[in-house]
């Protein structure tokens, strides 16, 4: 079997037109960011002629050539899906083994346009551009993540993404070229290449998605419980009390992020057991803000706080006992997590929850002062009420924000660790380990490398893209 290229059959028609039109979108870029200095964009005004300038010409070139762009994307990934195999280029080939995650895409989004105007704020979103740009990276990657190796639905699985094992070392298969066919298997390729190793660098790429969006989101989504728990009381009771906790919250700040990630992960910090008492500590704050959330809310009905109240007591102890100590009165062992993987969750929550916590502090200052918070104060509400279910309500757009923000600050975080070599496991696909294994070799084989580097990008600017959507939406609220 011969190399595979990387557009196949498709690329004689579909390469000259999105050449012209990638060349022409970074021309017109630049060319806006020269003549911005010179002229604005034109402006309607109601009852006025509006004069065009050359930067509304090259705003609409720009779009044109980004459209072209985007739909010579989308005709690779349908004829990818349809044109026959032995026609099929790299990106063809890749197109077909993510044809799960396309249609997973379709439907969600299908769903999501269909009931948008009930969805709240997520379904502003789907109005606007960018937030939309990101909303699809992002989900890709979910939907990659959870179907690498195939979800099985009764008698139903979808077929796995990844073509090879993530650690499958296949002989002669070292350091490959993207396309080249398995040694000794008919129909079977390393679509990007094989690293330093003999294993498919398109499967562990795929696989090391999990690795991120199984601990940033999670991690952030405690962060925020911890901040939250301890910022509501501390921007609203002043005093004392938001004395202490401010000092606190500086002293962690105070130390380099990095620096800070690099010392809880270490292995002799590990020894001295100082994560798993962080854990013990930092893991209760959800059952506390749960436990208040609902007391404050259901004080006046007994009868409803106490089956609330006990059902997720059960279900909030059974969770931390897991993943602070590992340990499991049912058996299950569905809520565990081992050392490595605790040491890296903790040390993100710890580092990010001070951050969090000044966050929702300055947001308490300003939202106490409203009226409805003083009408709250008037009809007698107790203050947990007010601050969980009157202040932190009118407080959810900038913390939505902020909490797509920060998975991408996590992520890269991660990376660096994984870069580090102080990821998950030595053999972990996860994408900063990789890049480090890839560098080594930087200067004769790019794809090692820049393949994870490109997926951590592409994550990182749809959370950031899927931020600013958000950002834009929530304001106009």
């Amino acid at each position: 079997m011969e190399q595979l290229d990387w557009t196949g059959s498709l690329g004689t028609f579909l390469d000259p037109i999105l050449i012209i039109a990638a060349a022409a979108l970074l021309i017109t870029f630049v060319a806006q960011m020269v003549t911005s200095f010179i002229w604005t964009p034109s402006v309607e005004t109601f009852g006025a002629p509006v004069k065009r300038n050359p930067t509304d010409i090259l705003l609409l070139i720009g779009q044109i050539a980004l459209f072209t762009v985007m739909l010579g994307v989308l005709a690779y990934i349908i004829g990818g899906n349809l044109v026959a195999t032995e026609s099929k280029g790299i990106i063809e080939r890749i197109a077909t083994q993510l044809r799960p995650v396309w249609i997973g895409m379709a439907l969600i989004f299908a769903l999501s346009f269909l009931f948008k105007k009930r969805l709240g704020l997520y379904g502003k979103i789907l109005d606007n551009k960018l937030g939309l740009i990101g909303l699809g990276i992002v989900l890709f990657w979910v939907l990659a993540a959870i179907l690498a190796t195939g979800v099985c639905v009764g008698e139903y699985c979808t077929t796995p993404i990844v073509t090879h094992d993530e650690l499958q070392q296949l002989s002669g298969m070292k350091n490959k070229k993207p396309g080249w066919p398995v040694s000794g298997v008919e129909g079977e390729y390393f679509l990007l290449g094989g690293d330093k190793l003999a294993r498919d660098v398109f499967s562990r790429v795929i696989i090391g998605s999990r690795t991120v969006l199984s601990i940033a989101p999670a991690a952030t989504l405690f962060a925020f419980m911890v901040g939250i728990t301890l910022g509501l009381p501390a921007g609203y009771f002043t005093g004392k009390l938001d004395t202490i906790l401010t000092f606190i919250a500086n002293l962690v700040l105070a130390f380099p992020v990095i620096l800070l990630f690099y010392l809880l992960v270490t292995k002799d910090i590990v020894k001295t057991g100082i994560p798993m008492y962080l854990a013990a500590v930092l893991f209760i704050f959800p059952l506390i803000f749960i436990a208040v959330l609902l007391t404050s809310r259901f004080k006046t009905r007994p009868g409803e706080l106490a089956l609330y109240l006990g059902v997720s007591m059960v279900l909030g102890f059974w969770v931390y006992l897991g993943l602070a100590f590992s340990y499991d009165p049912f058996g299950l062992n569905l809520f565990s997590m081992d050392p490595n993987t605790l040491n890296i969750f903790v040390s993100v929550v710890f580092v990010n929850a001070p951050t969090v916590f000044r966050i929702v502090r300055g947001l308490v200052f300003d939202i106490k002062t409203r009226d409805y918070v003083a009408a709250a104060q008037t009809r007698g509400e107790s203050p947990w009420y007010i601050m969980l279910w009157e202040i932190l309500p009118n407080a959810r757009g900038p913390l939505i924000v902020d909490f797509c923000l920060r998975i991408g600050y996590v992520t890269i975080l991660l990376g660096t660790l994984g870069f580090f070599g102080l990821g998950i496991s030595s053999e972990s696909p996860d994408w900063g380990m990789t890049i480090n294994e890839g560098r080594k070799l930087l200067s004769v084989y790019l794809h090692p490398a820049l393949t994870p580097a490109i997926a951590l990008m592409s994550l990182v600017l749809g959370l950031n893209f899927l931020a600013d959507g958000l950002r834009e939406e929530s304001l106009r609220d």
